[in-house]
């Protein structure tokens, strides 16, 4: 039973911009915090953003100014709007939250280059 499922990588050039989506099903998404978080080629997975489940925003420090987390609690939806992305942002973004933030999507890929 899929509950999480992302969508809208891509491929862009630099300076560009992607807008991430998460759909979740509501016993997901209701009143928890949802997250993104990425993982690129060889490296660990790391945190990207956090969003509390009354819109409170946290970014790590390398996207903070560039990236936008939000959501649509009427369609149990959370964003990552993308902007002035770098070579360095290419990654596999993947949705989190739910219970104890236990559950996860599938990812979407994301890959920055001219």
């Amino acid at each position: 039973q899929v509950q999480l499922v992302e969508s809208g990588g891509g491929l862009v050039q630099p300076g560009g911009s992607l807008r991430l989506s998460c759909a979740a099903s509501g016993s997901i998404f209701n009143g928890y915090g949802m997250a993104w978080f990425r993982q690129a080629p060889g490296k660990q997975r790391e945190w990207v953003a956090s969003i509390g489940k009354n819109g409170g925003t946290n970014y790590a420090g390398s996207v903070e100014g560039r990236f936008t987390i939000s959501r649509d609690n009427a369609k149990n939806t959370v964003y990552l709007q993308m902007n002035s992305l770098l070579p360095e942002d290419t990654a596999v973004y993947s949705c989190n939250g739910g219970l104890n933030w236990s559950h996860w999507g599938q990812g979407t890929q994301v890959t920055v280059s001219s």
